[in-house]
């Protein structure tokens, strides 16, 4: 994010005298809740009255009960709800400038002049046409001592159709949705030896059907951005009969509503149906999800994303002069930016006219860097054959550490794009062991099929390290003549490849190539913001804890204490973030951390705190804590000191969730990132053995030959091991700089504590259009 600093601002003063309204318009979409919860409660912290719109513009414009003042207690239970709670509605008043004067009256009448809006691209271009009317004649009667309007949007859409933002609020969930039935109808499929086509929403984006199909292996997707070649109806029955004659006992085509032939004929599941039907005779099953897609629970992505755009809108809303520019808040990488919205609009309808123009590979671009990496890895994955010629070159894969959901979808990936590359690829069973002990087998296309959706470690892992049986590794490299190696795994595959670069000096069978793929439930490997596996077990706590918060709703008064891991088998594995991510996307009203130290002082702080609540309409309490966050401060201690200060007022109850954390199949994230992650680490690799090739053989002892993929705010690069050593806090298995503890505030401040938000480091508003592509 470009921060501006500025002079400190007290951040509970900014909002006094202020009103914001927030409605939700269009489309529904999971996580809207989340956005609307932040933004009243931040609203609130700031000293500003805020509002609730209900039944979006058509609210606006009728006034009355529609707007109504938002208290702190009205937003509580809303985060795991999907929809709007607070209604959305298509409004063809707004769209007359009769309809916007009235909505105009009614925010004046009520001193508002700053309004969020969370929706599409059409809610957001017809927020920005209020606002540019705003001060014109037409409203000065009611507007004088209103001279102008705040805009501030933040996109809701399942779509993910909105340029400039790299996911918009309720994508994540609708991959979630999308997933949960593929994975159900894989099983069905799967027993009958059938095809099966999934239409999936998408009029105008083909990203729900993109990532689906990286995320379930599907044989073909067909997309609006980029419709098949000439021919395409051969080319589909060749790679499904291909697919058959290898062994698999299914197919999967995924289909986007909107998707079109090159001619601009529509492509529908009925189409290919009868197209694979009458051509291959195969068995064949056709399903159209339709809205399944935007219901459900939020997933906890969505909830933290809704959360911290709540939060950046509210600022963006109070820092805002007549001269800003209406914007919306979005996330780029792990960042909150404010982009320019009618940049945003302008860029995202350049989509639709390439579309229509036939310029598909500038509309693929226009899309972003996200959606064109989805594509390319598709491409690579979907539509290739082996090579004839093979390199020569053999690359081990291996999983080192606790297993995690992820695992073998980066697996599966890695593999087959080295088997396209030419190599011969080998997996290592069992870690660090399975390569002393000679557990190592070659591995085929058709072996990793259907290994996406599988959770845990097919390959076997362990977590021993290196050091201790390095001649014995040593010589299985030269016996098996691995010529690179990619390791994927937890902390101990961050400090087992530290070892094997150290013994380079003394052994030269370990002069090779070799990449680490961060893959962990904690997410604390140096250097990365992101591991695999980190956001399916952040779900099954989040789905645990509102379980168990529902419980305390009949019950009231009761509070409760749930222990969260920091690392597999590991005594000293102290990690928060996901206490910390899980806190937010449960909505806990404390998170305690080791990262963050705490004493006796603020459990009585947390203690008192939670005392107060209880005199509210809001009688229950959610207190999270990381397993190694303080060897004295236990979760007993913490239990017992709960019960024992609100007798008589709340009580106890503790969970302790362990291995389940990670289990369970892997969310459409972990499935999509191991995918993306396995595919760059070979490629990375092939590129790396051509410049470590000499004299007949491969040499690499240079410490940019021994690399982690690390994914780094908007980017996923290639960083040396070696130049991560220094970033790193062993003893505790962390890295030193770790960028979700500037979440903590957030998390704080929307369970209501009146605790400061550093707002001296202000988003600079950022350009769309120069910046294009790299967006």
């Amino acid at each position: 994010m470009n921060l501006n600093r500025s002079a400190p601002v007290d951040p509970t003063k900014m909002g006094v005298g202020k009103a914001i309204a927030v409605l939700t318009s269009g489309g529904d979409a999971q996580g809207m809740n989340a956005a609307v919860r932040a933004t009243v409660r931040v609203g609130i912290y700031t000293g500003a009255k805020v509002y609730f719109v209900h039944e979006g513009y058509q609210g606006l414009v009728d006034g009355g009960d529609n707007i109504r003042q938002a208290t702190w207690e009205s937003v509580s239970m809303m985060l795991q709800l999907g929809g709007t709670v607070i209604g959305s509605a298509r409004c063809q008043d707004f769209r007359s400038k009769e309809g916007r004067a009235k909505a105009a009256c009614n925010l004046v009448k009520l001193g508002i002049t700053n309004l969020c809006v969370i929706g599409g691209d059409g809610s957001l271009t017809g927020a920005n046409e209020f606002r540019n009317e705003w001060s014109d004649n037409h409203y000065q009667s009611e507007a004088k001592h209103s001279s102008h309007l705040n805009i501030v949007g933040m996109v809701g859409s399942i779509d993910n159709d909105f340029c400039g933002t790299d996911m918009t609020i309720g994508t994540d969930s609708a991959l979630h949705r999308i997933m949960e039935v593929v994975d159900a109808i894989t099983t069905t499929v799967q027993s009958h030896q059938r095809a099966f086509i999934l239409e999936v929403m998408g009029r105008h984006c083909g990203y729900l059907a993109l990532v689906t199909a990286l995320a379930c292996g599907a044989d073909w997707v067909f997309i609006p951005e980029m419709p098949p070649d000439e021919g395409w109806e051969d080319h589909l029955c060749r790679r499904l009969t291909y697919q058959r004659s290898i062994g698999n006992r299914l197919n999967v085509i995924i289909v986007a509503e909107g998707a079109l032939d090159h001619h601009g004929k529509p492509i529908t599941c009925d189409i290919i149906k009868n197209l694979v039907t009458k051509k291959l005779s195969f068995d064949t099953r056709a399903t159209i999800l339709g809205h399944v897609q935007r219901g459900g629970t939020p997933s906890a992505f969505d909830r933290i994303l809704g959360s911290r755009m709540g939060v950046e809108a509210v600022m963006a809303l109070l820092e805002a002069t007549p001269d800003t520019p209406a914007c919306v808040v979005s996330l780029s990488g792990n960042m909150a930016v404010r982009l320019p919205l009618m940049e945003c609009v302008q860029v995202t309808k350049e989509v639709t006219k390439a579309m229509a123009e036939g310029r598909f590979e500038e509309a693929v671009k226009l899309r972003g860097k996200s959606f064109e990496n989805n594509w390319n890895t598709y491409k690579l994955l979907a539509h290739v054959t082996a090579p004839d010629v093979k390199s020569n070159i053999n690359i081990a894969i291996m999983n080192v550490g606790a297993p995690c959901a992820g695992m073998n979808a980066a697996v599966r990936s890695a593999i087959r794009i080295g088997i396209l590359q030419g190599h011969s690829m080998l997996a290592v069973h069992d870690g660090f062991d399975g390569l002393a002990h000679g557990a190592i087998e070659p591995m085929t296309w058709g072996y990793v099929g259907g290994w996406t959706g599988k959770g845990g470690s097919n390959l076997g892992t362990k977590r021993s390290l290196p050091a201790r049986m390095i001649e014995e590794i040593s010589l299985n490299i030269a016996k098996f003549n691995i010529h690179a190696l990619v390791i994927i795994g937890g902390f101990e595959a961050f400090v087992g490849g530290l070892e094997l670069v150290t013994a380079r000096e003394k052994y030269e069978e370990l002069c090779i190539p070799l990449v680490v793929i961060p893959a962990t439930v904690s997410n604390n490997i140096p250097g990365s913001d992101f591991s695999i596996g980190a956001d399916t077990a952040l779900n099954t706590i989040t789905t645990t804890c509102d379980r168990i918060k529902q419980s305390a709703a009949g019950t009231k008064r009761r509070v409760f204490i749930i222990e969260t891991m920091g690392g597999y088998y590991s005594n000293n594995n102290m990690c928060g973030y996901l206490a910390t991510m899980a806190g937010l996307a449960a909505g806990a009203d404390a998170a305690y951390i080791y990262e963050e130290q705490f004493g006796i002082h603020d459990l009585e702080t947390n203690v008192e705190h939670l005392l107060e609540k209880m005199k509210t309409t809001v009688k229950r309490g959610l207190i999270l804590r990381n397993e190694k966050c303080n060897a004295n401060y236990t979760t007993d201690f913490i239990f017992n000191l709960y019960s024992e200060e609100g007798k008589g007022v709340f009580d106890c109850r503790k969970n302790v969730l362990g291995h389940m954390q990670q289990g369970g199949t892997p969310t459409p994230f972990d499935r999509n990132f191991g995918t993306k992650m396995g595919a760059k680490a070979v490629l990375w690799l092939t590129e790396k053995l051509k410049e470590c090739y000499r004299h007949g053989r491969i040499f690499a002892n240079t410490p940019d030959s021994a690399c982690v993929l690390v994914m780094k705010k908007r980017a996923t690069i290639f960083q040396p091991l070696s130049d991560l050593k220094e970033d790193t806090d062993s003893e505790h298995r962390i890295p030193k700089t770790q960028w979700w503890l500037k979440l903590r505030p957030i998390l704080k401040i929307l369970a209501k504590y009146k605790i400061s938000l550093d707002t001296s480091e202000t988003a600079t508003m950022e350009h769309v259009i120069k910046k294009r592509g790299t967006v």
